[in-house]
């Protein structure tokens, strides 16, 4: 018996559209799935070396959740290329920012292999939105309840 292993030429050229909406959603189980959805990790066809995963929209960026005081103890840094310029934010000034879908970003970036050209491939195969609308209505997405997969997948008290 021998293994199967897909060849990039091999990969699937139609991907299919999932939709998650990250209402209530914990973030680290939240960019965990959708990391394995970009992979193609839920396919039998899985190959490290390819990009075999789908499509992923995610919704409601805004409204993800974070477990204990993640919130306000959660300290992210960034340099702005100056001497002295190392800024800092908590977790909850960036979600209730400009820009929350970056969180969920970063999130499920640094749940893909470390710097490669695959892992920017399938960078690309996500989007994030801050509300409900998306301009992905076309490509009819499939639902996916993230929520209802894992009881502990929801936060069901307020933060």
């Amino acid at each position: 018996m021998t293994s199967y292993s897909m060849r990039k030429e091999d990969a699937p050229k139609q991907k299919k559209w999932i939709l998650i909406d990250a209402e209530g959603v914990i973030l680290g189980r939240l960019a965990a799935a959708v990391a394995l959805i970009l992979r193609g990790k839920t396919k039998p066809t899985y190959t490290p070396s390819v990009d075999c995963g789908d499509n992923v929209v995610i919704i409601n960026a805004e409204k993800v959740k974070l477990t204990g005081k993640k919130m306000t103890d959660r300290v992210l840094y960034h340099h702005t290329g100056y001497a002295g310029g190392v800024k800092e934010r908590s977790m909850g000034s960036i979600l209730s920012g400009k820009y929350p879908e970056r969180a969920i970003m970063k999130a499920v970036e640094r749940m893909l292999p470390k710097e490669s050209p695959l892992a920017r491939k399938q960078m690309t195969n996500l989007r994030v939105y801050k509300g409900t609308a998306h301009p992905h209505e076309a490509q009819s997405p499939v639902k996916f309840d993230i929520a209802a997969a894992n009881p502990k997948n929801k936060r069901s008290r307020a933060q």
